[in-house]
């Protein structure tokens, strides 16, 4: 009986909230690991027997074992989605998850790297004059000029960019689109890397990123050459999209942007997700306060 509703709630996700499969497969993996524990310690395989002193052990067993926090809380995220869902489709009468509370993580500060680190990275001697030079500069450039997702790059389209309106379009979470403005920097970057790719022989694709063979770019490519030229310029161990995406939020907050128009250029849906720069910017003041004020 459960598998049924858990294949059913996975076809939800997918179809009707248009989560990712990476999301989707996330929520089913959390649900069968309860699915397992039902079975293992109470021997039960029908959801309507399920009670808040059940749920309420497994999460216990989860804070004993090596499981983080964080991950605690996203585990009991899934159940709450997938038990609202139920209750939506009359499969249950009553929510086991009403009297849940998440246990509290510590915040952590987005990781974002520095501003006079970041200029040093988009340096002419660092790249290459060739094909991949461009490719990687323009990578580099966009996420850190935009602030895009990983999966939102790989999915530009060369008909997304309008070089007369200065914008570029991607489509983001949940096939939200969404305009990002683009700088006279960047779009003369983008134009010296489409000259580039319109030289390449065979190219049968129409994404703006390609690979030298003329195919679309992956995510594993991308995250690697981002890897590779912030370590050049930072010691710090994360060195991924994510953090030129923090990176690009950070310096937008500092350098006097408003946050919801941050939060409109990140596509995010709550001004809450993108609060979470204005303490990157406190710190900084506090910096600023020990090293300037004589009784600091």
């Amino acid at each position: 009986m459960i598998d049924l509703l858990v294949q059913n709630f996975e076809h939800y996700l997918k179809f009707e909230k248009r989560f990712s499969n990476h999301t989707s497969r996330a929520y089913i993996d959390d649900l069968n690991q309860f699915r397992q524990y039902l079975s293992e310690h109470y021997n039960i395989h029908n959801i309507y027997e399920v009670d808040y002193q059940i749920v309420r052990s497994w999460i216990v067993m989860l804070l004993e074992s090596d499981i983080s926090p964080r991950s605690a809380n996203r585990k009991i995220s899934s159940l709450k989605s997938f038990y609202r869902y139920l209750l939506k489709n009359n499969e249950v009468t009553k929510n086991p998850m009403l009297k849940v509370t998440a246990p509290k993580t510590s915040k952590k500060l987005p990781l974002f790297v520095e501003q006079e680190k970041m200029n040093a990275l988009f340096d002419e001697s660092l790249f290459e004059n060739s094909f991949t030079g461009h490719r990687d500069k323009t990578i580099l450039e966009l996420f850190y000029g935009t602030g895009m997702r990983l999966s939102e790059l790989c999915n530009i389209t060369l008909q997304n960019i309008n070089m007369y309106q200065s914008q570029i379009k991607v489509l983001g979470k949940r096939n939200k689109e969404r305009i990002i403005p683009l700088t006279d920097n960047l779009k003369k970057v983008i134009s010296t890397y489409i000259e580039m790719r319109n030289q390449l022989q065979d190219v049968q694709s129409d994404f703006l990123f390609v690979t030298d063979k003329g195919k679309k770019t992956y995510p594993k490519l991308v995250y690697r050459i981002v890897n590779y030229y912030l370590n050049l310029v930072t010691t710090q161990h994360k060195k991924s999209p994510h953090v030129l995406r923090h990176t690009f939020a950070t310096h937008m907050l500092n350098n006097g942007a408003e946050l919801n128009a941050i939060k409109e250029i990140l596509g995010h849906a709550n001004l809450s997700a993108t609060q979470v720069y204005t303490h990157n910017t406190v710190e900084k003041l506090k910096k600023v306060y020990k090293q300037a004020h004589p009784r600091a």
